[in-house]
């Protein structure tokens, strides 16, 4: 019986789950978005989401709170200062969780975890349809020049 055991043990014994979960969510501090599987990111994101909220805090306490939690110094420095001023507004929800199919080697799975409103992902996005926008036009262009017709020779003139 599971009765007042709460908690995903992710199959691992607690040193390496600890570890595990560490490492996922300094690593959504710092990339804003990882792929993993659904089980860890259901794990990492409640973890994830108290990070946040000690960063919107942001007294010294919590600082020594999230650097005793985080991998690096730099993960702290973006929580306090990017990631908390984002989310100050905001009550909860910071996270998301997409899922995306099912790993080819093991079948497990995936999910992308990531916060919400990323930068990162909109600048893609941006990148992407101005990438389109150019390959649109060029591809216009290509067709106009088909259309139109050759250019007529002179009869007085021989190349």
């Amino acid at each position: 019986m599971r009765h007042r055991n709460y908690g995903r043990k992710l199959s691992r014994n607690t040193e390496h789950r600890r570890a595990l979960l560490r490492n996922l969510v300094t690593s959504l501090i710092l990339e804003e978005r990882i792929e993993t599987t659904v089980a860890k990111a259901k794990a990492a994101r409640g973890i994830a989401e108290q990070m946040i909220t000690l960063g919107k805090r942001g007294d010294s306490n919590a600082r020594r709170l999230a650097e005793g939690y985080c991998m690096t110094r730099t993960a702290v420095k973006k929580l306090f200062d990017d990631v908390a001023k984002r989310f100050a507004k905001r009550s909860g929800g910071y996270t998301r969780i997409v899922r995306t199919g099912w790993r080819r080697g093991d079948g497990a799975e995936t999910a992308v975890l990531e916060l919400v409103g990323t930068e990162v992902l909109q600048k893609r996005a941006e990148a992407r349809a101005k990438r389109a926008e150019l390959r649109r036009k060029v591809a216009e262009e290509a067709a106009a020049q088909e259309q139109a017709p050759p250019p007529e020779e002179k009869e007085g003139e021989k190349k």
